[in-house]
Order: structure tokens, then sequence, then C-alpha cells
């Protein structure tokens, strides 16, 4: 066997391995015995040791220095395996397990939290955890930026300041437009009612059926945080269900098919390679986003929606497909990310981004972080905090040591938009499909110019060859604009 031959079967070990512990993760949130805490961080850190021992194996170094590529897909493995070598060089084995012990432990204790709105109770692990985070970013950033070497391991190669930079022109044309919107004479009804968790979890399974999620290799289950996890074969999906709110269970599982439907449509040749995989955050963002939004929100997607929710409930407190378009998109200062509409989406990202980045450079504590998100939050949205549930304890990331994941929601969003107006001007029938609940058009469109591709392209180039065009805010915030002055009628 060649070099290259021997360092890929290497890497198909470490990649069956790194799926076995994210199955472990995806079970601890779903269906794991909530006694076993303990036991899942033990278990998850020995995981992390093995994975780390393999990543920062001596002999990877030997088969990259032998190896030759054969083509432009062998030259792309070498050089993703070289990335994730030199960077798991620069972690001591210690700091990851102990990592993934924190984390796993974490997870627990922020749920706890979460639900008896006691943030004292986790804020001291979030501390421990961001101790570690700041200690490992530091090992990665090797004398250059902490924040931008955490970045780096969801969205490769872009910096905070190229962020902070898109941020600042987003920001004026989306408060603009919220203030446009929630000025209106026109607003929107809400939908009112109690949906019954089984009804939504049946429509929530259709909605998946409509956008193509395979069900031979996945599976929806509930989580407090809906999340996907998993890969070429088996990739799942999880949801929440809130029964006077059916909104949040549909569009969380179409959010979710969004992740796991890229995972789905990677080329079956790149499994247990590097390239088999989503290329970044940003990108499967991108996916979540665009199934979620531009088209499980457009008027003919929600125009199928209306008749099957109106059947299932045995009708809505709207009047008709129309109004029920415009109450699926309403704008509301809610304090939910996860359930923010369009227009404010950003913003939530906006908040968590500083706010991290504070956290990382010891321009904030933990102690202080209550105070900082309330008085954030209430200058950016006009509303205050009512409940920690509703502010700091809102979201796992952190609570999992996902520092620096947060922006990449909001790239996901800017490459949907791009995305989104190349699928639209290439495929001009998609809403009489979506009119009778077949997103097959956008879905096979994505799957052929994104999807397949899976690792192959850095993520930027990966839009730019799917769009043709260079990345760019202006059609997300254009899209945004057109949408959303339409249904309050400005």
């Amino acid at each position: 066997m060649s070099a290259f031959d021997d360092l890929l079967a290497f890497q198909r070990q470490t990649e069956a391995l790194s799926s076995v512990a994210e199955r472990l993760g995806w079970d601890q949130e779903t269906v794991m015995p909530r006694g076993a805490t303990e036991q899942r961080a033990e278990e998850m850190a020995a995981m992390e040791a093995v994975l780390h021992e393999r990543r920062n194996d001596p002999r990877i170094g030997e088969w990259l220095d032998q190896a030759e590529a054969a083509d432009d897909e062998d030259q792309r493995i070498l050089d993703l395996v070289a990335r994730d070598f030199r960077r798991a060089a620069l972690v001591p084995s210690r700091l990851a397990t102990e990592i993934a012990r924190q984390t796993s432990l974490a997870q627990g204790i922020w749920a706890e939290a979460r639900a008896n709105d006691a943030p004292e109770d986790f804020l001291p692990v979030l501390n421990d955890i961001l101790m570690l985070k700041r200690e490992e970013a530091a090992a990665l950033a090797n004398g250059g930026d902490l924040y931008d070497a955490l970045l780096d391991d969801y969205e490769p190669g872009a910096t905070q300041a190229e962020i902070s930079a898109l941020f600042d022109a987003m920001r004026p044309r989306l408060v603009a437009l919220r203030e446009d919107v929630l000025g209106s004479e026109h607003q929107p009804a809400p939908l009112q009612g109690h949906f019954a968790q089984e009804t939504q979890l049946r429509l929530a399974r259709t909605c998946a059926t409509a956008f193509g999620y395979d069900w031979t290799r996945g599976r929806m289950d509930i989580a407090v945080h809906p999340f996907s996890s998993g890969r070429w074969q088996d990739s799942r999906i999880t949801t929440r269900v809130v029964e006077t709110d059916p909104f949040n269970c549909l569009y969380s599982t179409i959010h979710e098919v969004g992740h796991s439907s890229y995972e789905q449509g990677i080329d079956s040749d790149y499994a247990f390679t590097p390239l088999g995989r989503g290329v970044s955050m940003g990108a499967h963002e991108s996916q979540s986003r665009i199934y979620e939004n531009q088209i499980g929100r457009s008027r003919a997607f929600t125009g199928w929606l209306y008749q099957r929710m109106s059947d299932a409930f045995d009708g809505l407190s709207v009047s008709d497909a129309e109004a029920f378009y415009a109450t699926v998109n309403r704008v509301t200062p809610g304090y939910i990310r996860t359930e923010a509409d369009e227009v404010q989406y950003n913003l939530h990202i906006m908040l968590r981004f500083d706010l991290e980045r504070d956290l990382i450079s010891g321009r904030l504590d933990t102690g202080d972080l209550v105070e900082a998100w309330n008085a954030r939050f209430l200058k950016d949205f006009g509303v205050a905090v009512d409940r920690p549930a509703n502010g700091v304890l809102q979201d796992v990331h952190w609570a999992v040591g996902l520092f620096g994941y947060f922006p990449t929601y909001a790239l996901g969003n800017v490459y949907a938009g791009c995305l989104n107006r190349a699928m639209q001007a290439a495929v001009p029938d998609l809403g009489q499909a979506l009119l009778q609940g077949d997103a097959s058009p956008a879905v096979e469109w994505l799957r052929e110019n994104m999807q397949r591709h899976g690792g192959l392209f850095a993520p930027r180039d990966l839009i730019e060859q799917a769009t043709g065009e260079p990345v760019s805010e202006a059609p997300l915030l254009d899209y945004l604009e057109a949408k959303f002055q339409d249904i309050y009628r400005l």
C-alpha cells in the first residue's frame, strides 16, 4: 500500500470512532437516563482521549510527508488531514480529555438550571469550561488571536474582524427594517389555540418527508434544544414541542432536516474520509436556514401547510392561506433566538458574538454575564429579559464549549441568501411545486450544487461555485426587505 492508502485507512477508523462519539452525544440529549450523567462524562472523556491520540499520531506526519495526491480530491484530503494534525498537536491530551468530560457534565447542569431559572447553579460550571476553552484557544492560537483560533474550528479561514465588519454592514438595514415593520399599521394576527403534541409530531414528520428526509437513514426524537446528529447512513434529527405554538415544532424540524439532508446528500464515495461531512458550520447553517425560511416560510409552502394544519387541528384561528403566511412570518420582539423571525434573528447572533468574544478575551467575567446579557438585550431589542431561561440560559452552546460557533449562524443566513437568489433563477417553477408540498426541486438543486460536495471545497469557494457570484450580505438583505415590506404593506 502507498503512504496515501495507509493514511486513508487510518483516517477511516478515526472517522468511524468520531461517529460513535457523536452518537453518545445524541443519546445523552435524547434518551439517556438522567442518572447516567457522570458515567457518560467518563465515556465521552475516554472517547476523546482515544480520538485525540489518533489525530496526533506521529505516523500521520510521516504519511503526509510521503503521500502523493493523484487528483484534486486526494489533495484536499491531505490538506484537511494536515490541518487537523497540526491543530491536534497543539492541544495537550490532558486538556482535550478534560474539556470532553466537563462539557458532558455541564449539559445536565445547564438543563436543570434552565428548567429552574437558576443561573447561579450553572455559572460556576460555565466558568470552569471558559477557563479550559481559553487554555485551548491559547494553545491553538500559538501567539495569535484567541477567538479566531476557536472560530477556525467551525468556519475555517474566518476571522472575528471579518465577521465584525459583516455585522456592521448588516445591522443598519436590519434595524431600519424592524422599525418599519413594527411601526406598520398592518400587524398579522398570532396563531391561537391548543395544539396536541402527537398531532404536531405527525405534522412534523409530514414536513420532513416533504423536504425529502430519508427515514431509512434517519429518525426524529425530542430534545430540550433541537439539533441534528450523524452522517452518511445514520443522520438523525430532534425537535421540541410547545402545545401553544406549533410553529416551534414544525420549523425546528424543517431546520434540522436541512442540516441532516446536507449530511445525507454528500457523495457516498466520501464516507469515512475528511470529505464526508459538511465543510463548515456556516455552510451547514445555510442549508438549515434556506430549508426553514426561504423555502419553508415561503408563500407557496405555507399555502400547502395551511391546509394540512387546518385539517389536523379542525380549523385555525387565522382566516385563510394568505393570512396564515403573514402569521408564520410575524415579527415580534421575543426573547428566544431559535424562535426569532427572519428580520431579528441575526441581531440575536450579534449579541452572542460580542458577549462570547468578551468572555474569551477576559473583558467579561462569568459572574457579570447575566447583567451584561440583560443590558445588551434591552438595548438591542427594547425589552427587558423576564427570566434567565429566556435570557442567558436559553442556549446550550456555551455549556458544551462551543465558543466561536454562534457567528456561523449569521454566516449561514448570508450564504442562504446567496444560494436562494441563484436557486430562484435556476428553478423558476419552484413555487408551483411548493404549493403541492413538494420541495424536491429545491432540494435537488441544493444537493447538486452544494450538498454532494461535502468537504471538497473551502466554505466560501463552495458558495461562490454554487451561485456564480462572490459571497455578499446584499442578497439576504434584499430578500428580507422585499418579503417583509410586502407582508407588512410598507
